[in-house]
């Protein structure tokens, strides 16, 4: 894995965090993406006090353009992107009835667009490259139902299925697509 390139969303905590570290462990060199930047800069330093290579990015994946400038960035950085982490994601909890429209709105944006902006972005680099691994983070909630949680589930399973469309297509291209469904 070294001199390999990981861009990681939700970086700044949980799971994406932990991806970020163990990363670094194996000299992958880590691009933290998350909108509470500061905390991303905090896990980016600590990998870095430890011999790591790794950088904050101030993302909000709801940013389509945005998304497209810190992967371009990334790659000039680095000169190539072998793992994209697709691992942000929100839940509003309660029943759908409680529900305003703007709380399905909100996790759609950030678990199921968020997640195809990345794919826009850095997707055509790696089919350009011959190679690259694209991760999408769904839950245990994208192959079962959660209770209180209709808009997550819903995500969940939309991110399953693109996952499982986009690897048939990416094969061709040396690009492989996985779907981390923890719980």
């Amino acid at each position: 894995m070294a001199s390999k390139l990981a861009f990681i969303t939700g970086a700044a905590s949980g799971i994406g965090a932990a991806l970020a570290r163990a990363l670094a462990r194996r000299d992958v060199s880590v691009a933290l993406a998350d909108r509470q930047y500061e905390r991303a800069r905090e896990v980016a330093d600590g990998i870095e006090r430890r011999g790591g290579q790794a950088w904050a990015v101030d993302l909000d994946v709801r940013d389509a353009k945005g998304f497209h400038r810190a992967v371009e960035e990334a790659v000039a950085r680095t000169g190539r992107i072998d793992y994209l982490f697709n691992n942000a994601g929100i839940t509003v909890a309660g029943e759908a009835l409680q529900y305003e429209l703007a709380d399905w709105y909100d996790v759609f944006d950030v678990n199921l667009r968020g997640l195809v902006h990345g794919v826009q972005a850095a997707y055509p680099v790696m089919c350009k490259q011959g190679f690259g691994h694209i991760i999408n983070t769904s839950s245990m909630s994208g192959l079962l139902p959660t209770i209180e949680a209709a808009s997550y589930t819903a995500t969940k399973h939309a991110v399953v299925g693109l996952s499982k469309g986009l690897r048939v297509e990416a094969a061709p291209h040396g690009v492989k697509v996985s779907v981390l469904c923890p719980g």
